[in-house]
């Protein structure tokens, strides 16, 4: 059945203007952006079988243009609609948190880093660079690629934080897997950058892990 077809209050623009974005589901969210379907698929149909070839929405927009674009009903046009509707959710995100003179909690910090590092491919390793008060000094994304001790510099961390002046540090990394428990090499790795800045008097609150839907705190687990 053709969305115009539904009832005025079921479909997905007035269910969003009358009841708010928060009471769509993902394939209504993707469906304002679609606009339309194709033969015999309407637009929330469209969304829900992106959704199901992808396994998800953030396989979906972590997809290439090329890989997107091969889901029947969709092309370059849809694919930078996405694009632009996530980095919009990364620039609101980060505005939010720069605007903050401290940061506001645990989870707050997690929902801000898994914004800018859950849709990569690949592994990234970030960090967030902090003053003596816990305020906000600098985000940057340091390392791509396998995330080990072999491929993350201490060298290189100890001399960003100095050049930041930053007195204490908060790691972040994705696991393209989706899945968000700490490896023993993440642990290890941890540790490791820990002993390093320690000697310049630096500290390291956390690390936090990112997967597909949820991110796990090293710190809270007890494990620095």
């Amino acid at each position: 059945m053709a969305i115009h077809e539904w009832p005025l209050d079921e479909r997905p623009r007035e269910k969003l203007l009358n009841h708010g974005a928060h009471t769509l589901s993902n394939a209504e969210l993707l469906a304002i952006f679609l606009r339309s379907g194709t033969i015999g698929q309407n637009a929330v149909e469209l969304g829900r079988s992106l959704l199901d070839e992808f396994g998800g929405l953030s396989p979906l927009l972590g997809a290439d243009c090329q890989r997107f674009c091969q889901h029947r009903g969709v092309g370059n046009v849809t694919y930078t609609q996405f694009q632009a509707a996530l980095e919009l959710g990364k620039r609101y995100l980060s505005e939010e948190i720069a605007d903050t003179e401290t940061l506001l909690s645990p989870g707050h910090t997690s929902r801000y880093l898994a914004s800018q590092l859950r849709h990569y491919p690949h592994e990234v390793f970030a960090c967030l660079f902090l003053d003596n008060r816990h305020r906000i000094i600098r985000f940057e994304k340091l390392f791509h690629g396998t995330i080990d001790q072999a491929s993350v510099y201490p060298r290189e961390i100890v001399k960003q934080a100095l050049k930041h002046n930053a007195s204490a540090l908060i790691f972040a990394h994705n696991h393209p897997s989706g899945d968000a428990e700490p490896s023993q090499a993440d642990i290890a790795l941890t540790r490791r950058l820990k002993d390093a800045l320690g000697l310049v008097d630096i500290r390291v609150l956390d690390h936090i892990i990112i997967g597909a839907g949820h991110t796990t705190s090293i710190a809270e687990r007890g494990l620095i």
